[in-house]
């Protein structure tokens, strides 16, 4: 492997943290309704635990609503039912074949709380990040142990490595920033 491949491949890794880590902001509440907010509910279908989003239809009726419309009749009872189980604490409510999600109102202090989660996150994709950035820099020193890079190289790619490093690190920053402001918005 060589230096550039070793920088392109941290540089692919590192995009696919961010991508990672703006999917897990996703399923963060705000007090926005969001169809994403319901992507880790699982239903009981024909004996098979599978994803909300393959067994009805996933949409917003407005800013504070979602609304779900099972594709089967007999559907409708088991996802309200998986929706109200999960650890998201909606109440869904049906109205003939439609499920309706409101969302509800978040207190001041759940507002914090969840900014503390958007945090913990974000310290988990940066812990990511710089654990890419270490493996590229040992695969770096590694080839200069192997005598097929010098120390000028080696100092070249760690420094172009830790540019890369802070500017993944900075759009985390942006992302958590951006995430923790739409939480506190009333």
């Amino acid at each position: 492997m060589t230096i550039a491949e070793i920088k392109q491949t941290t540089q692919g890794k590192m995009d696919q943290s961010i991508v990672a880590f703006k999917n897990n902001l996703t399923k963060i509440r705000t007090g926005r309704a969001n169809p994403a907010l319901l992507d880790t509910i699982h239903v009981e279908y024909y004996g098979n635990h599978v994803p909300l989003s393959q067994v009805a239809n996933v949409s917003l009726i407005d800013a504070r609503t979602i609304s779900v419309q099972p594709w089967e009749k007999g559907m409708g009872a088991k996802i309200e039912k998986a929706i109200r189980e999960s650890e998201l604490g909606l109440n869904p409510a049906s109205m003939g074949d439609l499920i309706r999600v409101p969302m509800p109102m978040m207190s001041e202090e759940r507002r914090k709380e969840m900014t503390k989660i958007v945090r913990q996150e974000g310290e988990s994709a940066k812990v990511a990040i710089r654990n890419l950035r270490r493996d590229a820099n040992e695969a770096v020193k590694k080839l200069v142990k192997d005598k097929e890079a010098s120390e000028d190289d080696q100092k070249r790619a760690e420094a172009e490595v830790q540019k890369v490093t802070d500017r993944h690190i900075s759009e985390i920053d942006a992302l958590v920033a951006a995430k923790e402001q739409d939480i506190l918005a009333v």
